[in-house]
């Protein structure tokens, strides 16, 4: 196993100097560098309008990502769409469910949250069947949500309000990196779309989900590291465990 000293994350650098990609770095003395792969971009409201979705008719709405959060109150904004303190809001961690002080009183409105998964929310969605819920959605949407609303049988309409995009990355044609770490397919797409001749080398390739797992694989990819898992539930964690034993064993060569 060859020794790591590069990583590069393919998203946003953490606003915050508590991370865990901090203290990785500090701990393991290794380079970690953040290059977001993906962006997002708004879909604006004369597109919107063509989806035929009338936000007044939704009286929750399922939130599963901050970008979520953010293109909802946008395209209501454009909409000129008054939103009312009756509507319940279903957010999939509480992380996300705190990010809505941005745009409401917290305290005045019907929130509820799950643990970090949909199937943990679908639990808490389940006592309130009866509503009507708007679920504001990439372009891309896991497939795993509709299948557990309809498994349940729960009266939603999917509103796509924002698109993912691959970044220009051309700056980094030069730039080598011991490892690539990757959160989503759309982040292998944008690897392939930047740098069509990309070959893997000795590059290690960690991925977090089985859905990036696969398109890694599908890409011709060689994925070396991979969360979550038992033993390694974060991105973070998954690094740390691989870096130790690879430089262990890089130093007793």
């Amino acid at each position: 196993m060859l020794k790591v000293k590069s990583i590069l994350v393919s998203q946003p650098k953490p606003e915050t100097e508590k991370s865990p990609y901090f203290d990785l770095a500090e701990q393991l003395k290794v380079k970690v560098d953040f290059r977001p792969f993906i962006h997002v971009e708004g879909v604006q409201a004369k597109e919107f309008r063509l989806q035929k979705i009338n936000l007044a008719d939704f009286d929750s709405v399922i939130f599963t990502s901050r970008n979520a959060v953010d293109h909802y109150f946008r395209i209501a904004e454009e909409m000129r769409f008054k939103i009312t303190e009756e509507i319940k809001y279903f957010c999939i961690s509480e992380s996300t469910a705190l990010y809505l002080q941005k745009y409401i009183v917290y305290r005045k409105r019907k929130i509820f949250y799950g643990q970090q998964t949909f199937a943990d929310l679908i639990t808490v969605i389940k006592k309130h069947k009866d509503g009507n819920f708007l679920l504001p959605s990439a372009d891309i949407l896991s497939k795993n949500i509709p299948e557990l609303l309809e498994a349940n049988k729960i009266k939603y309409t999917v509103a796509t309000l924002y698109r993912t995009v691959c970044s220009d990355l051309s700056d980094l044609s030069d730039i080598k990196y011991d490892v690539l770490a990757f959160f989503s397919p759309s982040g292998i797409k944008s690897l392939f779309q930047n740098f069509p001749d990309f070959k893997q080398d000795t590059t290690r390739i960690a991925v977090f989900g089985p859905t990036t797992a696969e398109a890694a694989k599908e890409a011709g990819l060689r994925v070396d590291i991979s969360a979550p898992q038992p033993e390694a539930p974060s991105m973070t964690k998954a690094l740390e465990l691989y870096i130790k034993k690879a430089n262990k064993a890089s130093n007793g060569k």
